[in-house]
């Protein structure tokens, strides 16, 4: 599924920590953007309410941004091109930016940039699991 670019933005914004983009988020029932945030860095309970909620993609991309070639097929199986370009640009492969960028799609590059970031800042906080994925399919 792509999201408008608003959408995005707040996502982008919520996980810089803007509790406004969060309650937007959330008022425009996008709930499922909001558990992302949590579900990329390992939490248990966001990535099962993404499962639950059936945003099967959401959940692949969460496990391919961790390598699980399983998910990264998935996104793929399922033409989700944007989300595997995500996760292959936060495991290190900048051709995939520009694949978001040359598809119009910055506010994706954008966005896995910030997740990026994210797993990078918690790493450097003693969380580091690049070398396994949280929730092997």
């Amino acid at each position: 599924m792509l999201y408008p670019k608003e959408v995005i933005h707040h996502l982008n914004a919520w996980i810089d920590g803007s509790n406004n983009s969060k309650h937007w988020l959330q008022e425009h029932d996008f709930e499922e953007l909001v558990q992302l945030k949590d579900a990329v860095s390992r939490h248990s309970k966001a990535f099962e309410y993404l499962l639950v909620n059936k945003f099967i993609v959401l959940a692949a991309f969460v496990n391919a941004v961790w390598d699980d070639q399983n998910a990264f097929k998935l996104l793929m199986d399922q033409k989700a091109f944007h989300w595997a370009a995500m996760a292959n640009f936060i495991n290190g492969d900048d051709k995939a930016a520009l694949f978001l960028k040359k598809n119009k799609l910055e506010h994706y590059a954008e966005l896995a940039y910030k997740i990026q970031a994210k797993i990078r800042r918690e790493g450097d906080e003693g969380t580091n699991f690049f070398n396994s994925g949280p929730f092997k399919m």
